[in-house]
């Protein structure tokens, strides 16, 4: 056990953002438990990640309460304690509201909002227990701002719903010294985006350009540092959630 560092819970971190937190706070000394769905994806981060001693990956589909709840027993009895949650795991399935499957429905609530609820109840209840800790949840700028040229209403209303409910939360866990806050990217270079759709992507915000996965894990771990801060949605998308332009 390596318990001289503090620990980072982190889902959804076998690539983009997740991967790019997960480096950011190994830089910073943090122990790193990181979730994917499965070990190959986390072997491949691990190796990335040059097979840090502080990273420990553990495997399944976070929408499970029982994954969610075996992440946080694992980052426990591996490095003492979890003093961060980073709720990154997520799909984003943009399409006209009529067009929504059922199958897709059931995706966005399985990620999207039972990977947040699950893994958020687990953190708290450990959180709670030591009368300290951190929540950050990843959400997203067009749940601040809807843009008629990205239809996405149903991201819209979970990723929306957990912007309300970090401010819900930062009030109720106050009283145990746990703060909750929200960091809520905009378009992200990652490899879900081909070099091709990044001429369209860079008109969505005003800065003219899509942003870095090192900008959002600035975020974060600014939020990590700000001790007074709580109950914040942090937009990091270069303006296009500030209105319309």
């Amino acid at each position: 056990m390596n318990s001289n560092h503090r620990t980072v819970v982190i889902t959804g971190a076998s690539s983009g953002i997740g991967l790019g937190l997960a480096e950011a706070f190994l830089s910073q000394g943090y122990n790193v438990v990181g979730n994917a769905r499965t070990d190959e994806r986390l072997a491949i981060a691990a190796a990335h990640l040059d097979h840090s001693p502080r990273f420990l990956g553990v495997a399944g589909d976070i929408g499970e309460r029982t994954t969610a709840q075996r992440v946080i027993d694992r980052a426990v009895e591996r490095f003492g304690a979890v003093d961060v949650l980073v709720n990154n795991a997520g799909i984003f399935i943009a399409k006209p509201f009529a067009e929504y499957t059922e199958e897709e429905l059931d995706a966005l609530i399985a990620t999207n909002l039972k990977g947040f609820v699950y893994a958020s109840q687990a953190a708290a209840a450990h959180m709670i227990g030591r009368k300290r800790g951190h929540i950050v949840n990843i959400t997203a700028s067009i749940a601040l701002q809807s843009n008629i040229g990205v239809p996405a209403a149903l991201p819209v209303l979970i990723k929306g719903g957990i912007n309300q409910a970090t401010r819900a939360l930062a009030l109720e866990l106050s009283p145990h010294n746990i703060r909750v806050n929200a960091v809520a990217p905009g378009i992200v270079d990652t490899p879900l985006y081909t070099p091709d759709m990044h001429g369209f992507l860079n008109s969505l915000a005003p800065a003219g350009r899509i942003g870095k996965v090192s900008e959002i894990a600035d975020a974060v771990l600014y939020l990590s540092n700000a001790d007074f801060t709580t109950g914040v949605i942090l937009p990091v998308d270069g303006g296009m959630s500030s209105g319309k332009w």
